[in-house]
């Protein structure tokens, strides 16, 4: 079985990082996983502050592709851990999202995103689905720490 997700309203909306679920990480509350992650490209800077402040993720997410700013020079080497760290502690944060992340089983989770071929799967199903591929391994972390005893 696979589950697609990319919409913050559909049935796994909950997977995308554009998702309302604050987490507290790194001494600091963000709004989203999506803030976390893009901010983290300018930590050390005023960039980082003003990510972590805008009101909605698709602005994080813009502030954070512009180019204007200058990415930290190890972005390629630590974004994937960037990522796994923002998606556990949202999942560690929220119980009933944390339930339906360990209600998938062992299901293939793809996010199913026509334009992201790094992050999700890209239009034709070519991509590197990481944030799929980080949602499992966040899944078998959270299934050792909290068993498979979930409620749905």
């Amino acid at each position: 079985m696979t589950i697609y997700f990319y919409s913050t309203r559909e049935k796994y909306g909950c997977f995308s990082n554009f998702s309302s679920h604050g987490f507290q990480l790194d001494g600091l509350y963000w709004s989203t996983s999506e803030h976390y992650f893009q901010a983290q490209k300018f930590v050390g800077t005023s960039h980082l502050e003003k990510i972590r402040l805008v009101k909605t993720p698709k602005d994080g997410a813009r502030m954070g592709r512009e180019r204007s700013r200058s990415l930290r020079q190890d972005w390629e080497q630590v974004k994937d851990d960037i990522m796994r760290q923002a998606v556990l502690s949202k999942f560690q944060t929220h119980t009933d999202i944390r339930n339906i992340l360990l209600s998938t089983g062992n299901a293939e989770i793809v996010e199913n995103s026509p334009i992201d071929f790094y992050w999700g799967c890209g239009a034709d199903g070519s991509g590197k689905n990481m944030l799929g591929k980080i949602l499992m391994e966040v899944r078998e972390i959270l299934h050792h720490t909290y068993g498979a005893d979930v409620e749905i």
